[in-house]
């Protein structure tokens, strides 16, 4: 079965489904990055201090602990299940958009393994190595860089006059 550009084919209808369905995802996922940015000033040390804690910091505006084990294991098991799923689904779309194999391809695996190291990395980071924050952080850029550029292409050519 031929999925390269399918997505022209689609109904309009199916068309406008997909969009709905894009935009209201991505508001939920750069809110997620905007609560990333209010809690952790998004910077390594920022991870580090969100989730070890700084207490032994006496310059510190806002007192923060370090998780507990069962806060670390919900936030990891909540975000990689749902994420993947997000990623999953975006990935089936963008399979059907007519782009590059290996950039398609590219765009399909990344956020997967991206996930994996964000969030085993900050538990891997909580449990004590704090080298993991910048992992964490160059992770957690590509997740969103490949997350934007797919949403831009599957929204693109969702819209795009076709050809004759």
């Amino acid at each position: 079965m031929q999925l390269n550009g399918l997505l022209h084919t689609f109904p309009k209808e199916i068309k406008l489904l997909i969009a709905a369905f894009v935009i209201v995802l991505s508001v939920g996922f750069y809110t997620g990055l905007l609560f990333v940015g209010e809690t952790s000033t998004a910077n390594p040390n920022g991870i580090e201090e969100q989730f070890l804690g700084n207490e032994s910091n006496e310059d510190a505006t806002v007192m923060k602990f370090k998780k507990s084990e069962q806060e670390m294991l919900t936030l990891v098991h909540n975000h990689i299940l749902s994420m993947s799923l997000i990623f999953f689904l975006v990935g089936l779309v963008l399979s059907t958009t007519k782009l590059h194999k290996k950039l398609k391809l590219f765009l399909m695996i990344e956020p997967f393994l991206s996930v994996v190291l964000t969030f085993g990395g900050l538990y891997l980071l909580w449990s004590g190595l704090v080298w993991m924050k910048y992992i964490v952080m160059v992770s957690g850029f590509f997740m969103t860089a490949s997350y934007s550029l797919s949403i831009l292409i599957i929204l693109y050519q969702l819209f795009e006059k076709k050809t004759s």
